[in-house]
């Protein structure tokens, strides 16, 4: 791994030898470490809003607040904190509340030892880890859904975001843009933000990156 500073995490379960062992593999890791450790999704919050973390693993039940509880409150109060999903329950239903929270990841801790260390490098490189069972329901969810609709879900992004997602990737600056589209320097970075915001990136380089995945411009 690059020698850079490590990634600070927010450990939080209700059991502590769970959190012994969960620290154990994680401060093992030279790029990352254990700055703060929480018993449940309130004391989870508090700690991240003293620590300031790049990354929080929640378990699933814990008391006071549940760990999905608490990501829906840090992806509203901390919009650049990534945060994954630690839990026992290899359950569709959790699974997606978890994405729906703001999770970029969901491990179960049955395989934490083998999957968690490479699912905190995923987040913090500003991609999803899931685990197989998670991938088969999410392709069982679409298929579900174009059978009922006849249609398959509707785009991420506007065709309008797509639009600037482009020039932005192109390496146009938001007053060249503004000029190209006619509109407004405020408006191409209203876009703009949204666009990262929608696709969890964290700069113009991720969106050039996504850009190139989605076949809007060559690698």
């Amino acid at each position: 791994m690059p020698n850079t500073t490590p990634t600070r995490i927010l450990l939080a379960d209700d059991h502590a030898l769970v959190r012994r062992g969960v620290r154990l593999i994680l401060d093992s890791e030279p790029d990352l470490t254990v700055v703060a450790e929480a018993g449940d999704g309130a004391q989870a919050i508090d700690q991240a809003r003293t620590e300031h973390p790049d990354l929080a693993i929640l378990d699933i039940a814990m008391p006071r607040l549940t760990g999905l509880q608490a990501a829906r409150e840090l992806s509203r109060t901390q919009p650049d904190l990534r945060i994954l999903i630690l839990t026992m329950y290899d359950n569709e239903q959790y699974f997606f509340e978890a994405l729906k929270a703001g999770a970029s990841g969901y491990v179960l801790k049955s395989v934490a030892d083998r999957d968690l260390v490479e699912a905190c490098r995923a987040a913090m490189r500003g991609e999803p880890f899931l685990y197989p069972g998670a991938v088969n329901a999410l392709i069982r969810n679409y298929l579900d859904h174009a059978r009922q609709t006849g249609d398959i879900p509707g785009k991420a992004i506007t065709d309008r975001e797509e639009e600037i997602l482009k020039l932005v990737a192109e390496g146009h600056t938001s007053q060249q843009i503004a000029d190209m589209l006619v509109i407004s320097v405020k408006t191409v970075e209203r876009h703009r933000a949204n666009l990262l915001q929608k696709l969890g990136l964290k700069d113009r380089l991720e969106l050039t990156r996504y850009a190139i995945r989605a076949g809007l411009i060559e690698p």
